[in-house]
């Protein structure tokens, strides 16, 4: 199947579902979803496993375009108004994730490399479907901002996690491997910070360049461009594009605040269709037949780590003394886990693969799981998303809820 006729139905599929889920006030994203799981391989067979190894790109212009507008959200006035409380909870929710699954999974298979891979994977929280609920909704107020800055934090310590667990895990299923302070520290560190550095200054530089684009449309070029740099400086060095270009983002909207309002409509006007194509695309992945294997240990993954984000983010913002709005929603808005999720399971394999059968199983088990249980988190956690925004009150009133 030619690629661009593939993406093609991705876009109409995806539109189709995501209109007709919101027809029973559920979010389109989750329409999108059901649309790709359903065109999958295993089901109708539209989108073969051939043709989703050729829609990498895809991922990598939505995964940049939706850190993006997370940076744009932390202003220093909005972090400045909820730092405390942001930084407890965030800590509190990523390892209330990681103890909780690395605990029950070790309970279940009784493997300590399986335990700590999957609890690490398990901290980070997905921003795309969050930011498009939150899009959708045009929501403002401290529970939307509170959710943004949580889900653009915690990856990186998602990332710093599995540094430390997939370090002990070659260590256990390699006899004489050893242990390297400087892969499970230095490496990681350098990494996270090398991809803040690079939104750094690349979102300085357009902001500098701002005062001479008297154009919204052409600032707008310029941003677009920008974030594509980003994306293939991080894929060339190995840092994270998502903590790059939501630096990128942070930057250029503290630096330049009146032209990056100024593009807002342009914006939100004409990324939706990428977000449609990466949704689809990314439940086309999931193979049904595959779900029955994963069975019990599938289903208490997903459980653990709900609870683990709902206790950890209730308990810190509990601590914090963060608004009672924020105490009372946010841990129901933290459960989408597409995205980095999925990231550190292709890496599991790339990682894993080599190291024979047992890596090999390791993998495949990372990997169909994190498929399943993402299937499950976008659909129930876009909508428990939007429940919390709208009781919050913080969902614009034009918006459809």
């Amino acid at each position: 199947m030619d690629i661009l006729f593939a993406i093609g139905i991705a876009v109409i599929s995806g539109f189709i579902g995501g209109k007709l889920f919101n027809r029973v006030k559920i979010p389109a994203v989750t329409g999108w979803v059901i649309m790709g799981v359903v065109m999958g391989g295993s089901v109708a067979g539209v989108f073969s496993q051939e043709v989703l190894s050729r829609t990498g790109i895809v991922a990598d212009l939505a995964l940049g375009f939706i850190a993006f507008a997370i940076g744009e959200e932390l202003t220093i006035p909005n972090l400045r108004k909820l730092g405390k409380s942001i930084a407890v909870m965030v800590v509190l929710e990523a390892f209330g994730a990681f103890l909780l699954v690395t605990s029950v999974t070790l309970a279940i298979t009784h493997k300590l490399y399986e335990a700590l891979l999957l609890g690490a994977i398990s901290s980070a929280t997905a921003p795309a479907a969050t930011v498009m609920v939150i899009q959708e909704l045009r929501a403002k107020g401290d529970l939307t901002t509170t959710i943004l800055s949580i889900v653009a934090i915690d990856d990186a310590i998602a990332l710093i996690l599995y540094a430390f667990a997939s370090s002990v895990a070659k260590i256990i299923i390699v006899p004489g491997a050893s242990f390297s302070i400087f892969s499970t520290i230095v490496e990681p560190v350098k990494d996270i910070f090398g991809a803040l550095l690079l939104g750094l200054g690349i979102g300085a530089l357009i902001s500098f360049s701002s005062r001479w684009l008297r154009s919204s449309v052409d600032f707008f070029v310029v941003v677009i461009g920008g974030i594509l740099v980003n994306i293939g400086i991080s894929n060339s060095l190995g840092f994270s594009e998502l903590l790059a270009n939501m630096s990128l983002g942070m930057t250029i909207a503290n630096l330049s605040p009146r032209p990056i309002h100024r593009i807002s409509n342009i914006w939100s006007s004409s990324t939706p269709v990428l977000y449609i194509m990466f949704f689809c695309l990314a439940g086309a992945h999931l193979n049904v037949r595959l779900i029955s294997q994963i069975g019990f240990l599938g289903l208490a993954y997903t459980g653990a780590r709900a609870m683990g984000k709902f206790m950890g983010a209730f308990f810190g913002a509990k601590i914090s003394g963060a608004p009672k709005v924020v105490q009372r929603y946010v841990g129901l808005s933290l459960f989408p886990q597409v995205g980095v999720a999925l990231a550190l399971a292709v890496v599991v394999g790339r990682d894993f693969a080599p190291y024979g059968a047992v890596g090999r199983s390791l993998a495949t088990v990372v990997i169909n799981l994190l498929l399943f249980t993402t299937v499950i988190t976008e659909i129930v956690g876009p909508y428990l998303t939007r429940w919390s925004l709208t009781r919050a009150g913080e969902a614009a009133k034009s918006a459809k809820v």
